[in-house]
């Protein structure tokens, strides 16, 4: 039933993906405001298949962590595509830190585009720095919260932090802003495998985790940040077993006091 379901869930993702690409052609002539409304209109038509065809929703915890009166930067765990299928749900008008590639996908990057990402290029460290820097500081003035993955892609469940290490594009953003991070758990991986064509049903937990106090060094805001990621992704992820058996295997608690060692 979970092949099938995934089949026919894979199968109205593309149609809806190159019907609203190709219908909304025109709008590339508009302003920035409907892009965002067609960008929130196909994420809607996704979560709706997700719901209703895989069987698959999410929840969000922590919300009390997410500041109300100031710019912030989301520093987010990344294991599966479905994170970012929810960011607008999340944040309304969020900017994404993500690879400048993606900016060449056909009518989808123009999408991207648009709406006023920022994209760096992993090829070249010291110019993704400075974009990185450059796009904070834009984003602040406009005042829209800042999503980043600080291990710079998506990451198995049972990958650790020494396999795919936290990178220093966060810290550049908090050193150049005085916006705090949130940093936010998840365990979507679980239940949408990083490459994996089958899609699982269940529920999935976005945790929102006490703001990274300002005035830290490098070092210590990566470590707390590290820490308090890896530590609850893996607590979501024990959880999403303990409520749905037939998925897979979490890593547990021992392997964070191991990477430690």
């Amino acid at each position: 039933m979970i092949l099938i379901r995934s089949i026919l869930f894979n199968i109205c993702f593309y149609i809806a993906t190159t019907f609203v690409c190709i219908f909304f052609i025109p709008a590339f002539l508009l302003p920035r405001g409907v892009i965002l409304w067609i960008t929130r209109l196909w994420l809607g038509i996704v979560h709706f298949l997700e719901k209703n065809i895989l069987n698959l929703d999410f929840e969000i915890r922590g919300k009390e962590n997410i500041p109300t009166d100031r710019n912030y930067i989301v520093a987010a765990k990344h294991q599966s595509a479905y994170e970012t299928l929810k960011l607008h749900h999340l944040f309304g008008d969020p900017t994404i830190v993500l690879k400048k590639e993606l900016l060449n996908i056909p009518l989808f990057g123009s999408f991207l585009n648009k709406l006023d990402i920022i994209a760096i290029d992993r090829s070249n460290k010291e110019e993704a720095m400075k974009s990185i820097v450059e796009g904070a500081k834009r984003m602040q003035d406009q005042g829209r919260p800042i999503v980043i993955f600080p291990q710079g892609t998506r990451v198995a469940i049972n990958a650790t932090a020494k396999e795919k290490p936290y990178k220093g594009g966060t810290v550049k953003m908090y050193n150049h802003t005085d916006m705090p991070i949130i940093p936010l758990a998840l365990n979507s991986g679980m239940f949408w495998g990083r490459n994996s064509f089958t899609k699982k049903p269940g529920k999935v937990i976005f945790e929102f985790l006490p703001p990274i106090e300002s005035g830290l060094d490098d070092k210590k805001v990566m470590k707390a940040l590290e820490d308090r990621l890896e530590e609850k992704s893996i607590a979501l992820m024990i959880e999403a077993k303990q409520n749905y058996a037939y998925l897979e295997a979490p890593p547990t608690p021992k392997l964070i006091t191991d990477e430690a060692l």
